[in-house]
């Protein structure tokens, strides 16, 4: 429907739901959103349900706000809020952000600035105008968090606008052709790299995912006409934050694209935090970047944060929902409806099926579901990963091995995900003694990426939240734990002849800080590095992995041979992938199970294998496309 009929049934249903006394002084929409302000916010939110019955007779999201009118300006708002909530609390930052007319308060205690059933709260929401909600604050403090706030309040002129075009052009009127739908295969399909989907209807286009191949500098194919122009895009939705599925978002921004991208919050400040240093990596390799830091910024306030378990319009046929993937921090599995109850299928992204360290195991049950696109990193009949438990003996058996003959143990990671799970089985391990205690040094962003960790833990599972959040328990601020923060300090650490253990970027090895240890301590026999994530075709570390007594590395300029004498060992168990077990187990208890699975994101035999496997066993129609395939769903 257009937006001017809109308009008048969300006016038809405020009408015969809300009380006389009740004003609506305005109606806007922003991005997915119809926004109703009101000066009786209180009476509207109160135990009467009205907002459920107005969302409920639009079909829509609906937000209500107070009339801009009512707020009080920011700093005399402050002032208040710290007059009123208790020391006890102890605040520690204040965030306002006038797109939603909410302030955050950020509190230590957050009981005692809440208040008894609430009461600090809802008096200050009386006095101040603003909505007050209190959140814990984080054990680490995040730069990469506080700077997209800062971001967004900056813009927030230029993202209402933007906002308002969203909601724009998601209300437009649908053709009146009978529905249809495909998916259109852009990357990622028989290979492991450049992850890039996109769905297409009559009325709708949405891109999922637009990933760098780290092994390469592929790009997911822009040229598909499928495609262009960019800008007839009605959005991106973004699955996770690895640089494989959202490493060429500021292209698309650069090129033409101007519409929204959907991911969830922790995701957005992960992608931010990732992107902006590619930048900086490229940079160093005197390499040039097909995006600068002006288009990170602009994805930043481009991006429409939605939790899990959110169903939204993002076209005027396509309705979204993300759904725990269980991979890393804020990973999502993108489930679509399309139409009127024609058509549902679900983008899985990266996924674990398997409760880890870090978070519960990926979504498998869904309202409706038709088709399902699967990844099948691990699909191959052999492709059977050991236990967390299992995976933990092993590493701590290498890891004692390496660090009581005096050697230094190097284990490339991920920023996000492996590194923190990392990061806790050394903790508990060097607590309990079955780890030599050393120092275990942090190299590139590990500690940022861990500090937005700290920042979202409705993300996590339950028992490390309790851990993170309980005084004196909170296992990544252990006193093993240092953070390699500048050139001087890592020098400091690869002088050292003391044993050690480094946690370091990248964890394909394709460049970043771990290489500066690799090419200084590669030649002592003493010494050890340790695989946990998988090393994609073309990388530094699969070639690693394939055993090699010499490697060509860069050195100030200029190529030098190295001499790979450590030892070298692999550990499958703390991927963030589901093996061929978990995944042949996914679908056997999907709920409901769909009639069509394609599998991306696997080499090309792995991929096929598992799709005749699933075929064999559940007799779904399974296979694996290529590349610039187009497949009709609808």
């Amino acid at each position: 429907m257009s937006f001017e009929s809109l308009l008048e049934q969300t006016k038809a249903a405020l009408a015969e739901v809300l009380p006389k006394d009740i004003d609506v002084t305005d109606i806007e929409l922003e991005g997915p959103y119809i926004v109703i302000y009101t000066k009786q916010l209180d009476q509207f939110l109160g135990g009467q349900d009205l907002l459920r019955q107005v969302a409920q007779r639009l079909r829509r999201r609906v937000i209500v706000r107070s009339d801009p009118a009512s707020l009080i300006d920011p700093k005399e708002a402050e002032k208040i809020i710290r007059e009123r909530i208790p020391a006890e609390a102890e605040i520690s930052a204040l965030y306002f952000e006038p797109e939603t007319g909410e302030v955050a308060i950020e509190a230590a205690n957050p009981g005692a600035a809440i208040g008894r059933q609430g009461s600090t709260l809802n008096d200050l929401k009386r006095a101040i105008g603003w909505v007050p909600t209190v959140v814990r604050t984080p054990p680490i403090p995040s730069k990469t968090v506080e700077e997209v706030r800062i971001h967004l309040r900056n813009v927030f002129d230029e993202r209402r606008k933007f906002l308002t075009n969203v909601g724009t052009r998601i209300a437009r009127d649908r053709l009146p052709d009978k529905i249809w739908a495909r998916t259109t295969s852009l990357g990622g399909y028989r290979e492991v790299g450049r992850s890039a989907h996109l769905l297409s209807t009559q009325n709708s286009k949405v891109l999922v995912d637009c990933g760098i191949d780290p092994g390469s500098d592929r790009t997911p194919y822009f040229s598909a006409p499928e495609l262009l122009p960019l800008d007839s895009l009605d959005a991106v939705v973004i699955t996770h934050a690895h640089l494989d599925h959202c490493g060429l978002v500021p292209t698309l921004l650069k090129y033409g694209y101007t519409g929204p991208i959907y991911c969830t919050a922790p995701t957005r400040d992960l992608m931010a935090l990732m992107l902006l240093d590619a930048i900086r990596v490229v940079n160093q390799e005197a390499r040039k970047s097909l995006y600068d830091s002006s288009h990170v910024r602009n994805m930043i306030a481009r991006t429409i944060p939605l939790r899990w378990g959110e169903t939204t319009d993002i076209a005027p046929d396509l309705r979204l929902t993300l759904h725990n993937a269980g991979h890393i921090l804020g990973s999502s599995i993108c489930h679509f409806h399309i139409g009127d109850g024609d058509y549902n299928m679900a983008y899985s992204g990266d996924i674990k099926f398997e409760r880890s360290w870090l978070f519960n195991p990926a979504t498998n049950r869904f309202p409706r579901l038709e088709t399902l696109i699967m990844e099948s990193t691990y699909g191959g009949f052999r492709d059977i990963q050991p236990s967390r438990q299992e995976a933990t003996v092993e590493f701590c058996h290498l890891a004692s091995k390496v660090l009581s003959r005096g050697g230094k143990l190097i284990v490339p990671v991920f920023a996000v995900g492996r590194s923190q799970e990392v990061m806790l089985v050394l903790e508990e391990n060097m607590r309990e003694g079955r780890i030599p205690k050393v120092p275990v040094y942090l190299d590139g962003m590990i500690f940022e990426a861990t500090a937005i960790h700290t920042a979202y833990p409705e993300y996590l599972n339950s028992q490390l939240r309790t851990q993170i959040f309980q005084q004196g328990d909170n296992p990544f601020l252990s006193e093993i734990f240092h953070r390699v923060d500048s050139a001087q300090m890592r020098y400091s650490v690869l002088d050292s002849k003391e044993p050690c253990v480094i946690l370091a970027t990248s964890g394909m090895m394709s460049g970043g800080p771990v290489m500066e240890y690799f090419k200084a301590w590669a030649p002592e026999e003493k010494n050890g590095l340790l695989f946990v994530g998988y090393q994609a075709d073309g990388t530094f570390g699969r070639r690693l992995q394939r055993g090699h007594g010499e490697t060509q590395m860069m050195d100030g300029g200029r190529q030098i041979s190295v001499p790979v004498r450590l030892e070298m060992c692999t550990i499958e168990g703390f991927s963030g992938h589901s093996d061929r077990n978990q995944l042949m187990n996914y679908v056997a208890t999907l709920d409901p199970r769909p009639r069509q699975v394609l599998l991306c994101h696997g080499e090309e035999s792995k991929a096929v294998d598992l799709a005749g496997s699933l075929h064999k066993r559940f007799n779904i129609d399974s296979r694996a496309p290529y590349n610039l395939e187009a497949t009709r769903v609808l």
